[in-house]
């Protein structure tokens, strides 16, 4: 038998690693009846499949829903399948590459590093803000404030209401989970509704009236001597909102607390032994942000770790089992804050590796120096809470007593 995989039992959620071990160490390759996905829990099939045309995001550019045997995409939540509609996590070439032509200018090496400052200023300023409070929510006081502010300048649309954006971003995700209830998904196509509306506004402001920011660049962009529609432009900053923030945030929270947890590794940095910006990649390898990332079969000829997979089947692929995976990291169970190990499957992979990885790197460099120059005495307060969810995984609250120096 195979592990158990509940995605309900709250047990799983708050520590995943235990059972997604035991798969790993059972077999490269599971299905799991209640998801129908075959989970692939091994670093170098991760990694295979991540590369693998003949897997895809979507499959309406080869087969009708009929055809591939999918479930019809329920018409009560259409406000949330119109945002997605050209998500660039949700499109394959060309309509994929031409997309990402346009916002990889705005992730550039150089394009990023410019925001290298601006990112120490906000994080300076947002912990002089709560400087003097006994204890602090690490999320919802610094890390959420942090990313939101960085991104929406990026864009262009800083002056937005951070809070209602981050309460439709939360909302809206829910959707990537597998037991996604129906209020969840009304509450998900009610924000996607209000976070459609929202951004059109923005769009026009920018149409009316240059100003800089990536929306700007979008909408005056051409593509083969054509524009960009409207709702092109709505999905692709919408994804760049709630993929900008959310994995940031998440990695913040779980990383934070697995330095506190080890405390040594806190120590090490604070004293300069290790460098932050290595620090950050055992971060994202060690408590995965993103937990599984789902991809159709679009051939007949797939083999996984040799199992045959059909046409119109679906994997899932188990990004925190396969940073876990001993054949790839040497003692992966335990936080090594020196580790550099770079190879870890924290941004994807393929097509749609993460156009943002730059920009999450050194955001999350800049937030951990900028922690231990403020408070290097910093120390959890009480148990983290966990979200109830598992793709999207990280916690609802850290609650933190800063101890400035």
């Amino acid at each position: 038998m195979a592990p158990a995989f509940d995605l309900t039992d709250r047990r799983f959620i708050q520590d995943p690693y235990p059972v997604l071990n035991a798969m790993r160490e059972r077999a490269p390759v599971i299905h799991d009846e209640n998801s129908n996905l075959w989970l692939v829990t091994r670093h170098e099939d991760v990694r295979a499949c991540l590369r693998d045309r003949r897997l895809g995001r979507v499959y309406d550019h080869l087969a009708t829903t009929e055809e591939i045997g999918a479930r019809p995409q329920d018409p009560r939540w259409a406000p949330f399948w119109q945002v997605e509609r050209y998500s660039l996590l949700e499109l394959e070439p060309p309509d994929h590459t031409r997309l990402r032509r346009l916002v990889s200018k705005a992730f550039t090496v150089r394009a990023v590093e410019a925001m290298r400052a601006p990112a120490e200023e906000l994080a300076r300023q947002l912990l002089h803000e709560i400087a003097d409070r006994d204890e602090i929510d690490l999320l919802a006081d610094f890390a959420q404030p942090y990313s939101i502010g960085i991104i929406t300048s990026l864009l262009g649309i800083a002056d937005a209401d951070h809070g209602q954006l981050l309460d439709w971003s939360h909302q809206m995700v829910k959707m990537y989970e597998l037991d996604t209830s129906d209020a969840q998904a009304q509450a998900a196509a009610d924000a996607a509704a209000a976070f459609d509306a929202f951004v059109r506004t923005v769009i026009e402001a920018h149409r009316t009236r240059p100003r800089g920011g990536l929306v700007g660049e979008l909408v005056h962009a051409e593509v083969d001597g054509e524009r960009l529609t409207d709702e092109e432009i709505v999905s692709t900053v919408i994804v760049l909102l709630n993929a900008g923030h959310e994995a940031t945030v998440n990695t913040m929270g779980n990383g934070i607390v697995g330095l506190m947890k080890s405390r040594a590794n806190w120590e090490r940095l604070v004293d300069g032994s290790i460098a932050t910006s290595v620090a950050v990649e055992e971060m994202i390898r060690w408590d995965a942000p993103l937990q599984l990332f789902e991809r159709w079969v679009l051939s007949d000829d797939v083999t996984v770790a040799g199992t045959q997979l059909a046409f119109g089947d679906k994997i899932g692929m188990l990004f925190g089992s396969a940073n876990r995976d001993p054949r790839a990291f040497d003692d992966p169970d335990t936080f090594r804050a020196d580790r550099n190990a770079t190879h870890h499957i924290g941004f994807g992979g393929g097509t749609h590796h993460c156009l943002g990885a730059p920009l999450a790197r050194l955001e999350l460099d800049v937030a951990l120096a900028a922690l231990i120059d403020c408070c290097p005495d910093l120390e959890l307060t009480a148990d983290p809470v966990r979200q109830d969810a598992f793709t999207i995984h990280g916690y609802e609250s850290v609650p933190m007593a800063l101890r400035p120096a």
